[in-house]
């Protein structure tokens, strides 16, 4: 029979990792996917933070994810809310309009 293993879980984060920062770093002019991409490196982390912690019988690991998922959750509200402010403002949510909200 398989059996999942720890390795499994991490292969998994790096996975969703990877993803995220290449979301990040391959699109920069739309905030909504940075923000996306934000959060799927907080949940390839989450995912570490809960395999650890399971596979070595501890809850702290589980309670600092949600913690996290706390921060993040957080995180997407204010993060939107700033993105409904700049849209009214600008009516665009290009990245390389930001700087107009300098001063």
């Amino acid at each position: 029979m398989f059996s999942i293993s720890l390795q499994h879980f991490l292969f998994l984060g790096a996975i969703l990792f990877t993803i995220g920062i290449l979301g990040i770093f391959l699109n920069k002019k739309n905030v909504i996917i940075i923000l996306m991409s934000i959060e799927i490196i907080l949940l390839a982390v989450n995912i570490n933070f809960i395999a650890f912690s399971s596979f070595s019988g501890d809850l702290s690991g589980q309670i600092f994810a949600m913690l996290t998922l706390t921060v993040a959750a957080a995180e997407a509200a204010i993060g939107l809310a700033i993105l409904v402010v700049f849209f009214r403002n600008l009516g665009s949510i290009s990245v390389e309009k930001i700087s107009n909200l300098k001063g």
